[in-house]
Parts: C-alpha cells; structure tokens; sequence
C-alpha cells in the first residue's frame, strides 16, 4: 500500500484533464472527466486519483493525515494564471475613471497615464514594498483557485527597478503557497527619458539588462509589448533573440491593438507563448498551431479595456492552436485577477465552450509556462494542486460572484477553505 498524508473522498466528479499536453482541437474538449472518485497525495505529489472504492486497498493514510470529505462536489486541477503583472505600486484609479467616460487605451497613454504611470510610483517602491503587494496579490489569486501564476516585472524600465522588482517577484515567491514562475518583461515600454533615442533603450535590454537577468537566474522567460507605437517586429526581434542566446525562454504580447505579426514572429523564434492576439492574422494562428506556440488569450484584458472586439478564440481553436488562457491582473487593464472571470469571459464574449475554457485554464496554461509535467492536471505522479467546488456542477464556476470554491489544495495541503486562506 502507498502510503499519504493528504486524501480527499467522496468526489462526484472529477475533470483530470490528463494525457498528453498541449490540448488542441478537439482535444480541448475532452476534460477526462471521472465519477465517484478519491484523490491522495503523499508530501505534495498525487499517489492514487482513481475510484473511491478502491482507495481503501491502495493507500494507507499516515497518523494525522489530513481527509477532505468533498460530500459530492466537483474538483478540478488547480487554476494556472499564464499572464498577469503583479509587480507593480500605486494604482491607476483615475485612469479607470476615464476609460469608464470613453478614453481609449492610447489616449490615456498620449496623457501620460497606462504603464508609465505606474512605472513612476513602481520605481519609488522598495524591494520589500513591491514583494508585500505581490504576496497581497498572490493572496487574491489563491482565493480564486489559482495555484501557479506566470508574473512578469516591466514597471521599472530601467536596470535597477527591473531588477528590483524581479526580486520581490522571487521573495513573494519565496514565501507564498503560490507556484510563481517569473518572466522579465523590460520591453514593456519605452520609458520617458529614452523616447528622443530608441535605440539607445533597445541596446540597455540587449546589452545590460537581459545579461544580467539571466546571470542571476531571475527569469524564466523574456517578454516584450511588440505592439505599433511601443516595440516594432524589429526591435522586438532584436530582444527575443538577445534573450534566447542567454536560454531565456520567449513570451509576446501579440497583435493586441493593432495587426503587426507578433504571433508569426513568435512562432518563427520558438516562443513558448503569444498572448492577446486580438488582431491576429489566420497566417499568425497557422503559424502558432504549426510550432507549436500557445495563444494566450486573455479575455478580461478586452473587458476592462472596453476594445470593440476580443481575441478570435473560435477561429484559433479551429487553426489547432494550443489555446491557453490568463487573467492580465495588472493596475490598470486587468482588474480582476480570477481565472473563474476569465473563463467566464472567455466564454460567453469569445465563443470557448466551458470545456475549452477549462483546459485553456489549466493543461494548456500549464503547458505555455512549461509546468505541465507537474502541473495543469490531476494524475499520479504530479503536484496535488486541486480546486474543490461546492456543488457537482462544473458550471457553477460561471456564476461570477457567486462562492463557488469551498476548498482549494495546494501541494497537497490545504490552501483555502471556505473562503479563509489557511497557508
């Protein structure tokens, strides 16, 4: 018998979401879903997810194991947040005031306001401030049912705040329930004092800042806005191929407001991930789905930004793009910071079934981060990252506002219950 400190029985339905990652196509739809089952994990990693019967004969809990009675309800793997941008300080309160009376994103920009706003108070921020607020915002998440989360730095924009704030990435990281994997985002913007001279910022990323990330292993991956107006398909280039020679891996934010072939360049460097993708060609999700590169769709971002359309999901979907999803949590374009919201909007503004958005939520999130051997899904030999519902119905998870997480298990402990975080 195999021995756990952590069971959780009496599961009506669970959607493992196993097999192989990426899910595409049809794929996306199948949840593996199984009925009348027990979950057991021994030191954080799943020893038995198969039928409550047989459980008995297969594990022996250990003294003072911890049991979990989900008294029917629904579970599902974990939620796996592949974008947002958390480390940040200030607010951007004002902006929102005006996106609600009719400013556009750019024209708040044109003002001053959008990321260099909060690149200015980001700055004046220490170390232990920005990793607080990080810690706070991990807390939010947790709360929602995310248990990994990519976060990415990009209000610095100079060499020490960047590197700063990639610190307090770690140290929340560090002191957090929360799977953190942290990517450099740098190329963010181009900050005020180097407007008159490009290049010259062009060069800091290439030549100092993404030396020294990769020196100190701050990151994972290197992101860049490739957007009109903010880094072109060149300079976006430039960055990538700076960073994958350091063994960065790539992330872009792709076509979000404008068509510039972010998504072809991603996939022609080997990025791991193309996210937004609003205005994405059909050459660009032929390209993702041939190399494959996860379309990172991010739904709230269009939300909360009031754009007159979303990311083509269906069209994506149908290319055979690996299709993954995140919240976008950041100060000003990304208020919410729950996959459930997400997913919510996912499906009801971008056509994904609720079994699409679950995957893109989970297997496909975890597979864009490069987790998906621990992560994404409920199968023995993984990480016990679990969200139990309080009903069978997976739907309820739509219900935006309603409490629909009675616990969530993270490395196999217990995380939150009932709306109380306990880790």
């Amino acid at each position: 018998m195999t021995p756990a400190d952590l069971v959780v029985r009496n599961i009506g339905c669970l959607a493992t979401l196993a097999g192989p990652a990426p899910r595409t196509g049809a794929g996306l739809r199948d949840l593996a879903l199984v009925e009348a089952v027990a979950v057991a994990s021994q030191r954080g990693r799943i020893v038995y997810a198969g039928p409550e019967a047989g459980l008995p004969a297969a594990v022996a809990l250990e003294p003072g194991a911890t049991v979990l009675d989900a008294e029917g309800a629904a579970v599902v793997p974990g939620f796996v947040d592949a974008h947002t941008h958390l480390a940040f300080a200030g607010d951007r309160d004002e902006e929102i005031r005006r996106r609600l009376a009719g400013a556009s994103y750019r024209e708040i920009a044109a003002a001053g306001g959008g990321i260099v706003r909060s690149v200015e108070a980001t700055r004046k921020a220490s170390r232990e401030e920005l990793a607080a607020a990080i810690r706070s915002r991990l807390d939010e998440m947790l709360l929602q049912g995310t248990t990994t989360a990519e976060v990415k730095s990009g209000y610095g924009l100079e060499l020490e705040a960047e590197m700063r704030s990639l610190e307090a990435i770690g140290d929340a990281a560090a002191a957090h329930a929360v799977t953190v994997v942290p990517t450099f985002l740098g190329a963010h913007e181009v900050p005020l004092e180097h407007r008159d001279d490009r290049e010259r910022y062009v060069r800091l990323l290439v030549d100092e800042m993404i030396p020294e990330v990769a020196r100190r292993r701050l990151a994972a991956f290197c992101d860049v806005f490739c957007e009109e107006g903010v880094f072109s398909v060149a300079e976006t280039r430039r960055v990538l191929l700076a960073a994958r020679a350091r063994g960065l891996g790539l992330r872009v934010h792709a076509d979000e407001l404008t068509r510039t072939g972010g998504a072809e360049l991603a996939a022609e460097l080997g990025a791991r991930s193309a996210d937004h993708l609003v205005h994405v060609s059909e050459a660009g999700m032929r390209a993702l789905a041939e190399a494959p590169c996860a379309a990172t769709l991010l739904p709230a971002a269009s939300f909360y930004l009031r754009l007159p359309r979303f990311a083509p999901a269906r069209a994506l979907v149908e290319a055979g793009a690996p299709v993954a999803l995140g919240t976008d949590a950041n100060p000003g374009g990304g208020l919410s910071p729950s996959m459930p919201f997400a997913m919510t909007v996912a499906c009801f503004s971008m056509g994904l079934s609720f079994e699409e958005a679950l995957a893109a939520a989970t297997v496909n999130a975890a597979w864009s981060l490069g987790v998906h051997h621990e992560r994404g899904s409920v199968e023995v030999g993984k990480r016990a990252d679990l969200v139990v519902l309080r009903s069978p119905r997976l739907l309820d998870l739509l219900r935006v506002g309603v409490p629909a997480i009675r616990a969530v298990v993270k490395d196999g402990r217990v995380a939150v219950r009932d709306g109380r975080m306990l880790a």
